[in-house]
């Protein structure tokens, strides 16, 4: 299988906080990784890191054999100037927790929105692939309505399409579903599944185990930077080899059940 993003020994600190202490990280093209773990673990930051958002203080990140962030010359290592760090991010699609949208664009008129401007995209022919795309994500009759017009989970699915209008390579979701209420995490999850069935090479940071354990190939756990067990699910949540493992899933499970308690008790 190809190798969709290698990481190896990568390395982030903000101040004199480390971040990401030495990360390795293989996704073969079609799997799904689901990155999984407390707040402030590092999760978010390596997606960043991926999308070269952030810049790594050491290590190498490679998507489709591109090295993130750098350019060769030589055996020098030199920074992307800005406009090539753009070119290797529009193969790369990411979606974020908070949405993202232009509040004051329509559904279609966000998803034609970079197709356009960044690939050349005839407008008919962005317009065309943006209705299929709200077809495929369920909201073909939401085309000419406005984020404030959408409900959550409805705004972030016309984020999954938006990044989708980009034929990305890889797609990056950063806790797609933790500000959406609980009755719209599953329309945002189901598209999530469809594109994994599709064959869609996807690294997702989430809390959500059920998704993880039915969509992931391979569950990594992390914890204060570091990668502390990784595996299939079948591993990583049905038979954790690791406490600090144990101890986060017991958390979470619990946390879960309370909130379907506290839910059928509204």
């Amino acid at each position: 299988m190809n190798t969709m993003v290698l990481a190896e020994r990568v390395r982030k600190s903000f101040g004199h906080v480390d971040v990401l202490k030495g990360i390795d990280i293989e996704v073969h093209t079609g799997e799904v990784l689901c990155l999984i773990g407390p707040s402030g673990s590092g999760k978010s930051t390596f997606l960043r890191c991926v999308n070269n958002l952030e810049t790594i203080d050491s290590g190498h990140i490679w998507v489709d054999g591109d090295l993130i962030g750098y350019d060769v010359r030589g055996r020098r290592l030199h920074h992307l100037k800005e406009s090539a760090a753009r070119r290797q991010r529009r193969d790369i699609g990411m979606v974020f927790q908070h949405f993202e949208l232009f509040p004051h664009m329509t559904a279609l008129e966000n998803i034609v929105l970079s197709p356009i401007a960044v690939r050349g995209v005839p407008r008919a022919a962005a317009v065309e692939r943006a209705r299929h795309l709200l077809g495929k994500v369920g909201l073909a009759d939401r085309a000419d309505f406005y984020p404030s017009q959408l409900s959550g989970g409805q705004q972030q699915r016309v984020a999954i399409a938006r990044a989708l209008a980009m034929e990305p390579k890889l797609m990056l979701f950063d806790e797609p579903t933790s500000g959406l209420d609980p009755e719209l995490v599953d329309e945002v999850l189901a598209v999530m599944g469809e594109l994994a069935a599709d064959g869609m090479t996807m690294i997702v940071v989430t809390h959500e185990l059920g998704f993880a354990r039915d969509v992931a190939d391979t569950i990594t756990f992390m914890a204060d930077g570091v990668i502390v067990e990784s595996g299939p699910p079948e591993q990583v949540i049905a038979n954790p080899q690791h406490e600090r493992t144990r101890s986060f899933l017991r958390r979470v499970r619990a946390e879960t059940g309370a909130q379907a308690t506290e839910g059928r008790s509204v």
